[in-house]
């Protein structure tokens, strides 16, 4: 395997810089204790030890310092420019006053959570791929959330789809696994779930010429990254009605059926939870695939913890033919009405914007509520089967048709957040439609098989503002409306909301904002160097609580940009974190 000089020198530099904490009396390392799985199963409010906080992917904070009262006193602490260029989905975690910040291209940093110094970094050496392989390159640029803390080993999965444990206290390698084939095409692009000693990831590049026939959510050994299990979403051989699905498409032509964002877990059910995205390519016309749902593409699907068997399905967007994929995050929400507890699995899974509520034990649907607006679902029945618009379905190649919301649009990576204490869930959404025109193309290594181009994204007719932060009441019959806030600008981060009656998130506009949980009033601002990015977190050290903000390069605001002429996008990087606090007095 040739590698590039750059990146020769790159891994001597990590060398050096890994040994750093050794010369520092004192370093905060020195306190660092290892994550059980029972901090796993019960974070301290303290500390962040998942991507969006505990297994159920709730993004909430139970700290309250910051609060409606005091947000308005917030000021930066301290400051840290990311190590990589790409686009920005980075999901800071933290334990014992230890920050690890993951960016783009397999790189990882740990840093003093209190001072913002750096203790170790980590860099991967990525194979060098070949100039035409434009879209397996692109994969690197796109790490979200591609690190997870157990024992005292930090979990890092990578674009050339290897495992690897590196040592908390120094960033130094403890093991490392290949999982797939790279050559093919297969990339990490989100992190682990850990769940006691077994490692739940999921694999992207399932949309490229080479990876035809498997995408999997795997299981792997936490000692020592030895595979467990795995599932195919392409392919279930156990299901009749999936291969029937697909129609006469046989595994060896089928792709897509990525699992785009790490799952939830259910402890008591011994479920995990995980949405899968589109099928390509990206029109039946051109896949072959008929009137079919192409399971198990764009649905819910929950998985037993230990044996990967699946326990049921369902699906939110059957005949996908606009690349409105469904696959983001699953959240668990437990309440208990008139003495019954019920258990749900609320998300706003896709692009299409609908939100979703299914009985997490039996995958019954419960209830569906739009939030923008979309011309591609027509209904959905009181089973939950999901109705298309058969007119905006191509029957030639070159047809376009329009299709609300678009291929940015809707509901996207950026992540909800859901509040136990008011029972609301709050999400970032994207007013956008776009033509969407099948094409012929011929399939080649390292690059997607989607065979579609994508018109300019423009707002819904009637519609000025691009941006929707959307609160919706949560329980088990109906979800409400119980506040929207419109802008010009689309949210380009995820949301967090926290126990001082707050939800941060941000937009293309480099604003950071805090929103009172119960109206959607706007209570702090502040204007940054970068649209906002990533997933905003939340820690304690010391008795103070302390708010991140990842900033930088992102698709969400540059895509719709042209709806909001007015507000242009910085040039240059910019991917940073920022970190605030409340005065001392």
């Amino acid at each position: 395997m040739k590698l590039s000089i750059r990146k020769h020198l790159l891994a001597a530099t990590t060398a050096l810089v890994a040994l750093a904490p050794a010369a520092f009396a004192d370093s905060v390392l020195d306190k660092y204790t290892p994550v059980t799985s029972q901090d796993l199963l019960n974070p301290s409010k303290s500390d962040w030890l998942h991507w969006r906080g505990d297994y159920a992917n709730t993004g909430f904070s139970h700290l309250d310092q910051i609060n409606k009262e005091t947000v308005k006193d917030l000021e930066l602490a301290w400051a840290w420019p990311m190590a990589d260029v790409g686009i920005q989905e980075t999901a800071p975690l933290v334990r014992d006053g230890v920050m690890f910040l993951q960016t783009s291209n397999g790189i990882v940093e740990a840093l003093d959570a209190k001072s913002g110094d750096l203790l170790w970094t980590y860099r991967h050496v990525l194979p060098e791929l070949p100039k035409s392989w434009s879209y397996q390159a692109n994969q690197a640029r796109r790490q979200k959330n591609s690190i997870a803390l157990a024992g005292d080993k930090v979990i890092l999965t990578t674009p050339d789809a290897k495992l690897v444990a590196l040592e908390a206290k120094t960033g130094k390698v403890a093991w490392e696994k290949q999982a797939l084939d790279w050559e093919k095409g297969y990339s990490y692009t989100i992190g682990g779930l850990v769940v006691e000693n077994t490692i739940i990831t999921a694999i992207s590049g399932c949309s490229i010429a080479g990876t035809a026939g498997g995408c999997y959510i795997m299981a792997h050994n936490l000692d020592n990254g030895e595979e467990i299990w795995r599932f195919n979403t392409l392919a279930d051989p156990k299901n009749p009605k999936q291969g029937e699905s697909w129609g006469d498409v046989p595994p060896e032509n089928r792709w897509g059926g990525t699992p785009w964002a790490t799952g939830s877990y259910d402890p008591e059910l011994g479920l995990t939870y995980w949405g899968i995205g589109m099928p390509g390519p990206y029109a039946e016309l051109i896949r072959g695939s008929g009137d079919g749902e192409v399971l198990y593409t764009n649905s819910t699907i929950a998985l037993d913890v230990k044996t990967g068997e699946l326990k049921w399905y369902f699906s939110h967007l059957p005949r996908d033919n606009w690349d409105l994929d469904a696959p983001f995050e699953r959240i668990i929400v437990d309440q208990e009405i008139d003495g019954k507890l019920h258990k749900m699995l609320v998300s706003i899974p896709g692009k299409t914007g609908v939100a979703f509520a299914l009985d997490r034990e039996t995958g019954k649907y419960l209830w569906s509520k739009e939030t923008v607006k979309q011309n591609v679902i027509t209904k959905i029945d009181a089973d939950g089967t999901v109705h298309v618009n058969e007119d905006l379905i191509p029957t030639a190649v070159g047809q376009p048709v329009h299709a609300c919301t678009s291929v940015s649009g809707g509901k996207l990576w950026q992540a909800a957040a859901y509040s136990p204490l008011t029972k609301t869930l709050f999400a970032p959404l994207t007013e956008a439609c776009n033509d969407v025109t099948p094409t012929q193309s011929e399939f080649t290594a390292g690059n997607a098989v989607g065979s579609v181009k994508f018109g300019p994204r423009v707002l819904p007719e009637g519609i000025d503002k691009a941006g929707l932060f959307e609160a919706l009441s949560i329980n088990p019959t109906q979800g409400d409306h119980v506040w929207q806030n419109r802008q010009r600008v689309a949210p380009t981060s995820s949301v967090l909301a926290t126990a001082g009656g707050l939800v941060f998130g941000g937009d293309a506009a480099r604003y950071v904002k805090a929103f009172d949980q119960d109206t959607g009033e706007v209570l702090w601002q502040q204007r940054l160097n970068a649209p906002i990015g990533g997933y905003p977190m939340s820690y304690e050290i010391d008795g103070e609580q302390y708010l991140v903000v990842p900033t930088g390069y992102s698709n969400s605001a540059s895509s719709i940009s042209s709806a909001f002429p007015e507000t242009p996008l910085p040039n240059g990087n910019g991917n940073s974190i920022f970190v605030f606090k409340l005065p001392k007095n």
